[in-house]
């Protein structure tokens, strides 16, 4: 009878059940009920090991951090990068930096001997063989030479020039110039002074004055006014240009006219723009002291100066030579 019983108790539980497992498991999408909110002003931080907790999946924006004791937390074990509120890097140095004492500045800036250095020298001084060639031309062969020097400091200097030509054994022309230079600005020099003519026949002596320097885009240039006897006054301008093909090899263009106020058949000057010469030599400088050099001259007279020259009005010239300095 009791296991009749029995069996009839456990058919009215399946039955009973069996409604609720036949139901869809959609219910499992229901709201669950929130979450009673933490107190975390009543948990004992100092008991917690943090070590093993991850921050970083914690919102603490919703924390009350005001009321968290935390001289007990070890923040040294922290990974406060992790967190997402790393401490900014401090504007100021921890230690302030002193301020420098008249101490400090001596020894930064110790007194300098000035007896005990080593200055350039006031007087300088410099010699240029501009030119010294062997000429093969249409006249005949012969040599030519061009020189300058100075002496002096970077304001006041004594120059010296020359120039002459020889043909055939005999020495055609010749001049010496002393003349004192005074620097008027960084590129320029204004001359006066006197310049000696040496001839096979005669000379003559010059009053000097002019201007050379280093025109703009760098133009050597120079324009020399004489005053000779009997009244004649000649004027002399000459500009040259190096064009750097390399470091070493250099191309000089050269351009040079005589102008002259008088008529002298006897020295050969014709009244108004007597001769140019226009150069074109090449060099290569073994060094800036020493430089060989080919090149082509024309020479061509004008005016009076031509009928006084004749046949030798016009002249190309091969020359080869040498430029020094020292």
């Amino acid at each position: 009878m009791s296991r009749l019983v029995s069996r009839s108790l456990l058919a009215v539980g399946l039955a009973t059940a069996l409604p609720a497992f036949a139901q869809s498991h959609a219910g499992h999408d229901m709201a669950m009920p929130a979450a009673a909110p933490v107190d975390h002003s009543k948990m004992d931080h100092s008991k917690m090991d943090h070590s093993k907790m991850d921050h970083s999946k914690m919102d603490h924006s919703k924390m009350d951090h005001s009321k968290m004791d935390h001289s007990t937390m070890d923040h040294a074990q922290m990974d406060h990068a992790a967190m997402g509120h790393a401490m900014p890097a401090p504007s100021e140095p921890r230690e302030p930096i002193p301020v420098p004492t008249d101490a400090d500045r001596a020894a930064a800036f110790p007194p300098i001997n000035h007896d005990a250095m080593e200055h350039a020298p006031q007087i300088n001084s410099l010699l240029l063989i501009d030119r010294l060639e062997h000429w093969d031309g249409q006249d005949g062969k012969g040599q030519a030479w061009e020189a300058s020097g100075w002496i002096g400091g970077d304001i006041n200097r004594l120059w010296l020039r020359s120039d002459g030509e020889r043909s055939g054994g005999r020495t055609e022309s010749s001049s010496l110039e002393a003349l004192y230079g005074r620097s008027v600005s960084p590129w320029w020099d204004v001359l006066v002074g006197v310049r000696q003519d040496f001839r096979p026949a005669d000379s003559r002596t010059w009053a000097a004055i002019g201007i050379q320097g280093l025109a703009p885009y760098k133009f050597e240039s120079s324009a020399t006014l004489y005053l000779g006897s009997g009244g004649q006054v000649l004027a002399k301008a000459e500009v040259e240009y190096d064009v750097l093909l390399t470091n070493r090899l250099i191309l000089q263009p050269l351009v040079e006219a005589t102008l002259a106020a008088k008529d002298e058949p006897e020295h050969g000057i014709g009244q108004g723009l007597n001769k140019v010469e226009a150069g074109l030599r090449l060099r290569y400088e073994f060094s800036r002291r020493f430089a060989p050099y080919i090149g082509i001259s024309h020479e061509r007279s004008f005016g009076d100066a031509a009928d006084h020259a004749g046949d030798h009005a016009r002249d190309t010239r091969w020359v080869a030579g040498v430029r020094m300095w020292f």
